[in-house]
């Protein structure tokens, strides 16, 4: 079987902060940018994995989801505790300080972690998690 992965979703709550901070501060590509009904869908992700992207959504537009659900979304979103990515880097200390520079919000410095890697952690403009792992 041969499978990779193709997506990923993260919601966001401000397009443009968004769209600055993937394109900007990471320095991701923008491969798609569709708005409907108000709304925009954004497809970000490395200029070197052009396979591989991330889908910043707005999350009350998933079909199915009650008022109270979008609230309870919200909610979490705020909170940092909805939408969790893991990336990864060669240069974790270049990387923390670029990020750090560009007044993201700092969750983790640089730490060695018990479980055998080391990361640090940043929070997205719209309260998404986002680990960066040192690749060794």
């Amino acid at each position: 079987m041969d499978i990779t992965i193709h997506s990923s979703f993260l919601p966001h709550n401000d397009p443009d902060a968004s769209l600055a901070f993937y394109r900007d501060t990471l320095g991701f590509e923008v491969r798609n940018d569709v708005g409907y009904d108000g709304m925009r869908w954004i497809t970000v992700g490395p200029a070197d994995q052009p396979d591989t992207s991330i889908v910043l959504f707005p999350p009350g537009a998933s079909p199915g989801i009650t008022d109270d659900e979008r609230r309870t979304i919200a909610e979490m979103m705020a909170k940092g505790t909805f939408g969790i990515i893991v990336l990864a880097t060669k240069d974790l200390d270049g990387t923390f300080e670029r990020l750090q520079a560009s007044d993201a919000e700092v969750v983790q410095e640089p730490t060695d972690q018990p479980y055998g890697i080391r990361d640090c952690a940043f929070r997205d403009p719209s309260g998404n998690l986002i680990r960066i792992n040192e690749q060794r």
